[in-house]
Parts: C-alpha cells; structure tokens; sequence
C-alpha cells in the first residue's frame, strides 16, 4: 500500500489514497489534521493528514510504502483526534516475483492468454495480451490493490469473460528507466522466488 508526500508541491500533507469514486459526489469532514474523504454512501476513499512531519517519521519526498511502523503512527493520531475508523489495511507487498506455471490460450479473444501465475502464497489466475508471455517464466506481477506509477489501480476484472486478478507488468507500465519501446511483458532470470517483493 503506497501513501504519498510532496512537501515542495503541495505543502506538509500526507495523501492517503484507499479507493477510487466520483469526483462530484465526494464528501469531506475533518478532525484536527485528518481529512476524511468519503463518497455519497460514507464509504472512506482516502484521507489527507495535514502537519505530516509534526505526526510521523521518516516520511521522504514521493511515494512512501505504508509499514507497519508508519500505520502505528497513523492509528495513535486517530485516537486523538477520535476518529474511529477502521485502520486494517492489507499491508502486504502489491509488487511481487510471479512464476507463470501455466499459459493457455483465451478461448475468446486471439491475442490473449490466460495464465496461472505462483506469487509465493497463492496461485493467480491473469488474463496477460503480452506477445512474448510464456510458461515457466519468472515475471513481476502487481497484484490486486497495487497502484501503477500511471495512477491505474488493479482491480479483479474480466478480460472477455475470463477473471483476472492481477496484472503481468512490462518495464514501461513500471515506469523502469530505458524500457524498451516493443510491447512485451518484463522477464526476470529464474534466480527469483515466486512471492519475492519487486522493488522500483
């Protein structure tokens, strides 16, 4: 889970992005420094803390994954400030090593496949339209509720009927220096372990 800080641009807040909904129907309400952003039915999709550096530590500029050190933080301004909200957020690596154990062809669409891919503590099954994604290789994986460097938020979806949960990343949709302009997933030498966190 990834929370953002950008003290030069927009000022000494921390966003705290949990789900996306429609811009025109969100709500606000605020407690001291937390900003509690719903939507039309108060269900939370986000909060934006303000003073961040009065309220936690060893927050750098951009990106900041949430650790468990950093929520422990967050939940003892919560109960300050009494805002109760729940605070049990999945903090396990969203980018991980997958192993594609298995590809066979998308029975309606030519140019997609469906894999099964290890991710070290469950088997995923992602629809892929990668030209060069095969069996057997060792591949980065981002998995439901990881937020690509575009903004886009994985979400189990169908692709032509067929679940997915998860995406098979290429080096560009990583935002990774000097990708390759040719459309093709990332493909790592077989020394990585299916569940491994990928870090960029």
């Amino acid at each position: 889970m990834d929370v953002f800080y950008n003290p030069d641009g927009i000022g000494d807040v921390l966003i705290v992005p949990l789900k996306t909904g429609d811009r025109y129907e969100l709500t606000h309400s605020k407690a001291g420094d937390i900003t509690r952003i719903a939507d039309s039915g108060d269900a939370v999709l986000g909060y934006n803390i303000f003073q961040a550096s009065k309220h936690f530590t060893n927050l750098v500029n951009g990106k900041n994954t949430m650790t468990e050190n950093l929520l422990k933080e967050m939940k003892v301004l919560f109960a300050e400030e009494g805002v109760t909200d729940s605070l049990d957020f999945d903090l396990s690596p969203k980018f991980v090593i997958g192993h594609v154990i298995s590809k066979e062809p998308h029975e309606n669409a030519d140019k997609l496949s469906v894999c099964q891919v290890d991710v070290g503590q469950e088997t995923l099954q992602i629809v892929c339209g990668a030209p060069n994604v095969d069996k057997d290789q060792y591949v980065v994986v981002a998995k439901v509720g990881a937020t690509m460097p575009s903004g886009l938020q994985i979400k189990p979806t169908e692709l032509r009927g067929v679940p997915s949960n998860g995406m098979i990343c290429s080096q560009k949709e990583l935002g990774l220096p000097n990708a390759p302009k040719e459309k093709g997933i990332y493909v790592l030498d077989k020394s990585h372990t299916p569940g491994e966190t990928f870090t960029f």
